[in-house]
């Protein structure tokens, strides 16, 4: 069992579901509305612990799941959401040992998902446009993983002009146009390899589907999006959350044929 230790970003969680983000210090207090928690009272605790303020509320601590870490982190770019991520890593197939090229580094949130997947055996290559958000998602896969691992190579480049890479298993693009991407994509994937392009809206959607037909070599495109809904159940009432996180973009995928050609099959439900 790993104990709380001092420098550890951990998440205390009140009886209304509130979340508050701190880390721990020897000495320190951490102050709330319904009062004071001290960092030495959780320090070399189990995870799970429940603690209680000087004014009597009690608070769990538990670490940050990586959901908490994607969606609680101060962020310049707009993340790919939790709800979304797994769906993305089922429906790009995203294995130990893959090879994967990610555009769009942006918070980084996508790409330690995608390091989590591969596993120590994969390998992770994740391309950024802009110097600062490639700086911020060092950081931000710093603080997760305590530093950059070996089978992660974070590039400053534009993949509109062109990667190096090639034999990739999996190409990921987060991009204001995934289109521009296609040629790109194409001479880095394997046969066989999978394209996911995350679009926010429609006409994105149709632009990059309609590059993927013109360029040839793709087949089994597809697009979903993810909506979820919580639910409240207490005893025997049971009802749907007034609130859900609906669209956050749309799931666009395809495979790389072997040839220049093109595969559709009609119809829905295809899968």
């Amino acid at each position: 069992m790993r104990l709380l230790a001092a420098g550890e970003l951990i998440v205390l969680i009140d009886k209304v579901g509130r979340r508050h983000r701190v880390r721990l210090k020897a000495g320190e207090r951490h102050s709330l509305h319904s009062g004071l928690i001290e960092h030495d009272a959780l320090i070399g605790r189990p995870e799970g612990i429940i603690v209680t303020t000087q004014m009597g509320a009690r608070m769990l601590a538990v670490r940050p799941t990586f959901a908490e870490q994607v969606t609680g982190r101060v962020r310049q770019a707009q993340p790919i959401y939790p709800k979304d991520l797994g769906a993305i890593l089922v429906g790009a197939d995203i294995h130990p040992g893959a090879r994967v090229l990610e555009a769009g580094t942006g918070t980084g949130a996508l790409t330690l998902a995608l390091l989590r997947a591969v596993g120590p055996a994969g390998l992770v290559v994740s391309y950024e446009q802009r110097e600062d958000f490639l700086e911020a998602a060092n950081r931000a896969i710093t603080e997760t993983l305590g530093a950059i691992p070996s089978n992660l190579e974070l590039k400053l480049g534009d993949i509109y002009t062109g990667v190096e890479d090639t034999d990739m298993d999996r190409v990921m693009l987060d991009l204001p146009e995934p289109w521009q991407a296609v040629g790109a994509a194409k001479m880095a994937l394997r046969p066989g390899g999978i394209v996911f392009a995350h679009c926010p809206n429609v006409s994105q959607v149709q632009r990059f589907l309609d590059c993927l037909r013109e360029v040839r070599g793709f087949g089994m495109l597809e697009v979903f999006e993810v909506l979820q809904r919580g639910w409240t159940v207490r005893g025997r009432s049971m009802r749907p959350s007034h609130r859900m996180v609906a669209h956050t973009g749309f799931l666009c995928f395809a495979r790389r044929l072997a040839e220049d050609e093109l595969f559709e099959p009609e119809g829905e439900g295809f899968r």
